[in-house]
């Protein structure tokens, strides 16, 4: 039934569709390329509670297509920790509406490529390391869904592959640019001057290599939440900050706490010390996605910290 985690996935399937149904689950999620039989992991979850398939790649879509009533999202195919792999799954879901405040969900996870091992259940916005949303409006209130996970999943390529092999940093601001302009300054010259709307557009997928060469160089970028780039390489300054900050965070966190406390605006950071991706929302972090370990020297996986 999985891609074998010795005789894991058939108990944690049943325990998870149990436990789902047992807490009136919203949904419990799965990643296909974790099933060799998906009609095996449809036929185990029970109504109320939903199935909602996670997708990595073209083929993991064309299975869930293949799924009578199926309803499925795309994650960028990274390999992440398994609570990474949680966030960026229940993060994408509750940007699309799939999941709200308050909602019960089941998650499996395992390491990637090795089938399930473990079975996750959370409320929405009671797990802070999760996803803080109490108090929180509609994630993507007047952000285009598409361009808030553009913004996601760049981040989440610059983490994993930097910039000719170093780490970079980086610090998307979006939404709300009018009023995010009055606190920024340019500290050299705007590089996206003269172009045409579309032609700056973060959706367009042919800017996506010149964003990640520019995250090489200070400053942040303002987007509109149409997925507009105003500009470049600019500094925040916010008279209000955000909560006070975990321990070890820098000057980019702060400045993302700080504006999006003073303004109706998402930030995602990207740490250049650790290439953990943070979304921040009305001064607070809202989700930290940890960068997945690196490989032993004997091919496993080290413990994750998560």
């Amino acid at each position: 039934m999985s891609k074998s985690y010795g005789d894991f996935a058939e108990p944690i399937l049943s325990a998870a569709a149990t436990v789902a149904s047992t807490v009136s689950a919203r949904a419990l999620l799965a990643y296909v390329n974790a099933f060799e039989d998906l009609e095996v992991l449809c036929g185990a979850v029970q109504s109320p509670t939903k199935l909602l398939l996670v997708c990595r790649d073209d083929n993991d879509e064309k299975r869930a297509a293949s799924i009578d009533g199926a309803k499925w999202i795309t994650v960028p195919a990274f390999d992440l920790t398994r609570m990474g792999q949680i966030k960026v799954a229940t993060l994408i879901a509750f940007s699309q509406g799939l999941l709200r405040s308050g909602d019960v969900f089941v998650f499996l996870a395992g390491v990637a490529g090795r089938g399930v091992d473990t079975v996750v259940t959370m409320r929405v916005g009671e797990e802070y390391e999760l996803f803080h949303s109490v108090g929180q409006p509609k994630l993507t209130e007047h952000i285009r869904r598409p361009v808030f996970e553009k913004i996601l999943r760049l981040s989440l390529e610059l983490a994993h592959e930097g910039r000719e092999g170093k780490p970079v940093g980086a610090l998307f601001v979006i939404g709300d640019h009018r009023e995010v302009e009055r606190f920024s300054s340019e500290g050299r010259i705007n590089p996206f001057k003269g172009y045409t709307e579309k032609q700056r557009n973060i959706l367009d997928d042919s800017i996506g290599d010149t964003v990640k060469e520019l995250a090489k160089l200070d400053g942040a970028f303002v987007i509109k939440g149409n997925g507009v780039i105003v500009s470049g390489c600019v500094t925040l300054r916010s008279p209000i900050a955000g909560e006070a900050l975990p321990q070890g965070f820098g000057a980019r966190h702060a400045a993302a706490a700080a504006i999006t406390a003073h303004t109706k605006s998402i930030a995602v950071t990207l740490s250049e010390s650790t290439g953990d991706v943070c979304v921040w929302r009305r001064g607070v972090m809202i989700t930290e996605i940890e960068k997945a370990p690196r490989p032993l020297l004997d091919g496993t996986s080290p413990p994750e910290s998560a």
